[in-house]
């Protein structure tokens, strides 16, 4: 009996730890996770792929790219800091700033146009004339709605006649890619669909499909399964993972308590006002009235309004 109950012990644990492994080896980054992102675009192919596709060119035409730091520097002590996921400087001088955001943020429209022109802004030194002045280009990769009204996936924002829709400059521009929006699967899609079909997958199985479809996006696929196995850096993946996890978890709590405590406000004025309504009756000897009105809420509503109590 003893050594039966050892032996069903021993294959659990076998097959505990066999799970394990497979958990293990199934691991995969994400790329919608901002350190994923990042470490991504530190290799040069990757960077010049997406860049091509995001600007409709050849690959080839992307000849250089260099990181940048992505703290864009301050005018004065009381002025905003700036802090970029991945900016990339091209060989004509050309900026290029990426952004990965995965919860919807009320005021990413302000946030990414404030980012944008102090990047254009900060390119200008004193003594310089304006024409030594570059484009700027501000990329948001979002896994929400930002545009809810609409099923576009991708969008290219310029300054154009508000009449004519003529462009007016390309200096500055925005792209917005929603990941939440892609389209059913088609062949021949863009480079650009193909790279957010890439940015936005969820399994290893999703990343291994996507490789045998495209020699960048198999080149990216390596990188990132590199980059899961090195034990230091899933250790980082982790740990912002959980930052990102606790800081949603406190958003939730803080508006969760902001409504009771809003409810709990909202009752207490709601009661003084009846308790104020039914002492002004009761001054003028309206008895019926508070009757009637503990048991229609129009006729109380209107008793409020009449009194001011509203």
């Amino acid at each position: 009996m003893r050594k039966t109950r050892k032996s069903v012990s021993t294959r659990k644990a076998t097959s505990q730890c066999q799970t394990a492994k497979e958990k293990q080896e199934d691991f995969i980054m994400l790329p919608t996770v901002d350190f994923c992102f990042k470490e991504l675009m530190q290799n040069d192919n990757i960077r010049k792929n997406i860049i091509a596709a995001l600007l409709n060119v050849p690959s080839s035409e992307i000849e250089n790219t260099e990181l940048m730091p992505t703290i864009l520097r301050k005018e004065s002590k009381d002025d905003k800091y700036g802090i970029l996921d991945v900016r990339v400087k091209l060989k004509d001088g050309e900026q290029i700033d990426f952004e990965m955001q995965v919860e919807a943020f009320d005021c990413w429209a302000n946030r990414s146009v404030y980012y944008l022109s102090k990047m254009y802004a900060g390119e200008i030194k004193e003594g310089e004339g304006y024409d030594c002045l570059k484009k700027c280009i501000h990329v948001s990769i979002l896994a929400y709605d930002h545009f809810p009204d609409d099923k576009e996936c991708y969008r290219r924002i310029v300054f154009c006649d508000a009449k004519t829709g003529k462009e007016y400059t390309d200096l500055m521009e925005m792209h917005i890619l929603e990941l939440s929006k892609l389209p059913p699967e088609e062949k021949n899609e863009t480079s650009l669909l193909q790279w957010m079909r890439f940015l936005g997958g969820k399994t290893r199985k999703d990343f291994e499909e996507m490789a045998k479809k495209n020699s960048e996006l198999e080149e990216a696929y390596d990188v990132l399964d590199k980059l899961s196995a090195d034990e230091k850096k899933r250790l980082e993946y982790e740990t912002r993972q959980r930052a990102i996890r606790d800081y949603n978890i406190g958003m939730l709590t803080a508006e969760r308590r902001g409504i009771e405590a809003g409810r709990k406000i909202g009752m207490e004025e709601g009661e003084n006002r009846i308790n104020q309504l039914i002492l002004e009756l009761s001054k003028l000897g309206r008895t019926e009235d508070i009757v009637k009105a503990a048991a229609d809420k129009k006729y109380q509503r209107k008793l409020l309004e009449e009194f001011g109590l509203q």
